[in-house]
């Protein structure tokens, strides 16, 4: 992290309830501009609703999200992409009957706001990026799990973000899988983008955050660097103990 890095997101006092159920208590939360963050946590711990408000496709109960210094806690998930704000989703969800090409070119005019050639380059290169040119005209559905989720990504990268908020990304590939992947994601960091990553399998986040965060039941309980986190007696009581891998 540099010295000059500030904050381009920031959670501050998030609370989600569904009914009676609190599902986000309080929480505070920050990305730098030069940061990638894992959030870890054992299942309903609030991580992806943590995104999601964080990205828009949730409002928040109460609480405020900022996104380069201004106020979007009202503002829906396609103006925060088309700002440079952008979530995957835990299970792809490509477009069936269309191609990978069409799929990422849809997320670029849709999502991304992009045109014409802009919106075509941005497909190519976050296609590239992704690993996907050799399939770009191959229909969705055909693609095997791996191909999905570099799809799925490589849909967030064409609307051109500075923020890329990953959900699982890695769940359900093989070891060698989720390599390929990791190097993509650190292609990402290089170009700059920050990234807030949610992962079980910690090891690979390891390999790319440099800050780790830790939820259990809707709070943050630990936040700080990785080695340290997941040496803390009570995330090693509350996270490591519960099951989680």
């Amino acid at each position: 992290m540099t010295s000059e890095a500030v904050a381009i997101l920031e959670g501050a006092g998030l609370s989600k309830s569904f009914g009676a159920l609190t599902v986000l208590d309080n929480v505070d939360f920050t990305l730098r501009s030069d940061e990638a963050v894992g959030i870890v946590g054992p299942n309903g711990a609030g991580k992806t609703t943590l995104l999601t408000v964080l990205s828009g496709g949730l409002r928040s109960t109460g609480g405020v999200v900022r996104f380069r210094g201004a106020d979007v806690t009202a503002v829906g998930a396609a103006e925060r992409s088309r700002l440079g704000l952008v979530k995957t989703h835990q299970v792809p969800r490509p477009f069936s009957g269309m191609t990978a090409f069409e799929n990422v070119y849809v997320a670029a005019t849709a999502a991304g706001g992009l045109n014409g050639r802009g919106a075509h380059a941005a497909c190519v290169e976050a296609l590239e990026l992704c690993n996907m040119l050799h399939v770009a005209n191959r229909r969705a559905e055909t693609l095997g799990l791996l191909d999905r989720k570099r799809l799925e990504l490589a849909r967030a990268l064409a609307t051109s973000p500075s923020v890329v908020l990953l959900d699982e990304i890695g769940g359900g590939l093989t070891d060698e899988e989720t390599v390929q992947l990791v190097e993509t994601i650190r292609e990402m960091r290089r170009r700059g983008m920050a990234i807030v990553w949610i992962e079980h399998i910690v090891h690979v986040l390891l390999q790319v955050v440099e800050r780790l965060v830790c939820m259990v039941s809707g709070r943050v309980i630990a936040d700080g660097d990785p080695k340290a986190v997941m040496a803390d007696p009570v995330v090693v009581e509350a996270y490591l103990g519960s099951g989680a891998t």
